[in-house]
């Protein structure tokens, strides 16, 4: 028996090696500068958030070019266009981190400025739209590797992506910075190899000025003969729209200001900027370089490809240089998938803090990265890349959709959030103003993106959005019966009387002890307490409350808030003393702060147990008159595996159930 319990213990340590191989070991909470070691300058947090915008470029204007037929002429408009766009949406979302400089971006705006019905439209759009992030940065990265592989080795994309997705999943688990770290030379080499392409593309092709007037006048004339001044903006306006994906990720920054370093806010503010400029300058470029050089889609292609090999192609080494620079151009969307990884999580943290998503996906892992979402992310980019085959057309017009839900309802909650500060800031109607402009974009963008798209797709979106939308009500309805429960067990206890003489004298080692895990002063600890005491009269004579303050999302924000942290469980387990003692027990506590709550409660529980030979561990359990499938999945199982981890360590540990009406 003992080599059978070595042996077990070396494939634990032996698993336990492997995962730390793979995903990194623990953090340490209790280091001063943790936070300034995890949180990003400005040009890691462009390399991580702002990846996503620039590396649009790759796939939404030719989308928008390709949306112009023959009608070319109007491709220089188009860029301007697009670039003005990204400075709007860019603007506004800087005033967005100004005003809410914790993150959240679309979903914290619409929560807190136009309700919580708003909010959770806002929140399930962007975590549909993350899922596209991933999805799409992947599939458009393996198109512009696979535009210089043989035709025959195409259908090697889907399993080529997967594995992408896969790395990606263990990249960030790892945490945000080592990721980006380790993705931040390809970001380097598709900053330098663009500029080198668009510059040249312009500079080479100056001839090209005067006749590019005259083909735009020419055409203009003749559609305006044949299709009207309507037909010609109903023209551009489709084209216009169906290049929306080129902003669709300029609200990454304003979602992801958690990983910022400090000052916050001027480093989400500069990292937007970086993005905005970068964005405009390439995308507006590209239509240029597409009008001027009378780029042709070529089969198996992307158009930047065919510009590359157009511009390079009678360079010395040009087949090489064109090559690097699409591959820059597709490991960059690589990079950008970060996006989806970084600030996917993040949403749903906050909303799972909110009760609109099971809460244990607001939990941190020992690397303090969000384990559960990244997974969940992962996980829904990769079935989705099997349903849309990997297709960059049909993953835009799914993308596009959903980004511009968010974007309006951010744009409409900070137009009224000017609105009802103009008798408080002197720049409001300039900012309104602004906000205004915005909102009108990006609803003409998502109306003629859903009318044109949705027999294509967006139809699909549409449905997620709202299968989505409908989970997160059934969520928050079970979590509001489940609280309301809760509340009447705080109601009847939390004041509960006790008479008699308090119980000063220290704890007795040699006595029987009642280990209690509790986690904030509540009715559900304090029923638990009376349980002890009824279900078991005179048998304890010392109490030891344990507990653990969880480190999660919410409270991750700062040194600041994890002593707010810690201070509050500190303050809720000397209230437990106190009624503890008045029952006429001798009594203490003991604290963690932790990210696992199962180890930590071990580890005290434990300790408490060396300390007092003669414990026992109680702990209280939620139960439902009716167990359903879903209760182990919105409610954890932590009083299970503590118990399990504790009887096998030889430490009695009892379970007494808290019956909630549902």
């Amino acid at each position: 028996m003992e080599s059978e319990n070595k042996a077990g213990n070396g494939n634990g340590s032996l698993y336990s090696k492997i995962m730390q191989a793979i995903f990194g070991a623990p953090k340490h909470l209790k280091d001063t500068h943790l936070f300034h070691k995890m949180a990003l300058i400005p040009v890691l947090a462009w390399v991580g958030l702002g990846a996503d915008g620039l590396s649009s470029s790759a796939y939404g204007p030719e989308e928008a070019f390709r949306a112009l037929g023959n009608h070319t002429y109007l491709a220089v408009l188009l860029g301007l266009a697009t670039a003005l766009t990204v400075f709007i949406i860019s603007y506004a979302y800087s005033r967005i981190i100004e005003h809410f400089p914790h993150g959240g971006g679309g979903y914290i705006v619409a929560t807190h400025i136009l309700g919580e019905k708003a909010g959770v439209v806002s929140g399930s759009a962007l975590l549909v739209d993350y899922v596209m992030t991933i999805t799409i940065s992947i599939a458009a990265c393996v198109d512009a590797m696979f535009s210089y592989i043989p035709q025959h080795f195409h259908h090697y994309k889907i399993p080529f992506a997967c594995i992408l997705a896969v790395l990606l999943i263990i990249l960030n688990i790892r945490g945000v910075k080592e990721s980006i770290t380790v993705l931040a030379p390809i970001f380097a080499v598709f900053v330098i190899t663009h500029i080198m392409m668009l510059v040249y593309g312009i500079l080479v092709h100056t001839d090209r000025i005067v006749p590019l007037a005259g083909d735009f006048k020419s055409g203009l004339s003749h559609d305006l003969s044949t299709m009207g001044i309507f037909g010609i903006l109903m023209l551009f306006l489709r084209a216009y729209s169906l290049g929306g994906g080129t902003y669709t990720g300029i609200e990454a920054v304003s979602n992801g200001m958690q990983i910022m370093r400090e000052p916050r806010v001027q480093t989400g503010k500069r990292t937007m900027l970086y993005m905005a400029t970068s964005l405009a300058f390439t995308a507006g470029v590209l239509f240029l370089c597409y009008a001027m050089i009378g780029i042709k889609p070529v089969e198996g292609k992307t158009l930047n490809a065919v510009l590359a090999d157009g511009l390079f192609g009678h360079w010395p080494m040009g087949n090489a240089i064109a090559f690097i620079t699409i591959f820059s151009e597709g490991a960059l969307l690589l990079v950008a998938a970060q996006a989806g990884f970084v600030d996917g999580p993040r949403v749903m943290s906050n909303m799972a803090i909110d009760s609109w998503f099971p809460h244990r996906f607001a939990a941190l892992s020992v690397r303090l990265t969000m384990r559960n979402g990244i997974l969940l992310m992962g996980i829904a980019a990769i079935a989705l890349l099997f349903y849309t085959g990997g297709s960059v057309s049909a993953l835009v017009v799914m993308y596009s959709i959903n980004v511009f839900i968010t974007f309006s309802l951010s744009q409409l909650g900070m137009s009224k959030f000017f609105i009802q500060r103009r008798k408080e800031d002197p720049k409001w109607l300039q900012h309104l103003f602004v906000h205004l402009v915005g909102l009108a974009l990006c609803v003409t963008i998502l109306i003629i993106t859903t009318l044109e798209k949705f027999a294509e797709g967006g139809w699909m979106t549409l449905l997620i959005t709202s299968v989505v939308i409908g989970l997160c009500y059934l969520i928050k309805g079970h979590y509001v019966r489940v609280r309301k429960g809760i509340m009447q067990l705080d109601e009847t206890l939390l004041d509960f009387p006790t008479s008699g003489p308090v119980n000063t004298a220290p704890l007795d080692k040699n006595a029987q002890t009642a280990i209690q895990l509790v986690s904030g002063y509540s009715g559900f600890g304090v029923h638990t307490l009376l349980s002890i005491v009824t279900t078991f009269p005179k048998t304890y004579k010392n109490i030891v409350f344990a507990s653990v303050a969880v480190v999660d999302s919410g409270s991750f924000k700062g040194a600041e808030e994890l002593e707010a942290l810690e201070a509050s469980v500190k303050a809720g387990l000397e209230r437990y003393v106190d009624l503890a003692r008045r029952l006429g027990f001798s009594a203490d506590y003991r604290m963690a702060v932790a990210t696992d709550v199962v180890e930590s409660a071990i580890e005290i529980c434990t300790e408490v147990a060396e300390e007092f030979p003669r414990s026992t561990v109680f702990t209280g359990q939620l139960t439902f008159r009716l167990e359903k499938f879903y209760h182990r999945m919105l409610h954890n199982e932590t009083a299970f595996a503590i118990q399990r981890r504790l009887q096998w360590g030889g430490l009695t540990t009892v379970i007494l159930p808290i019956r909630v009406n549902t």
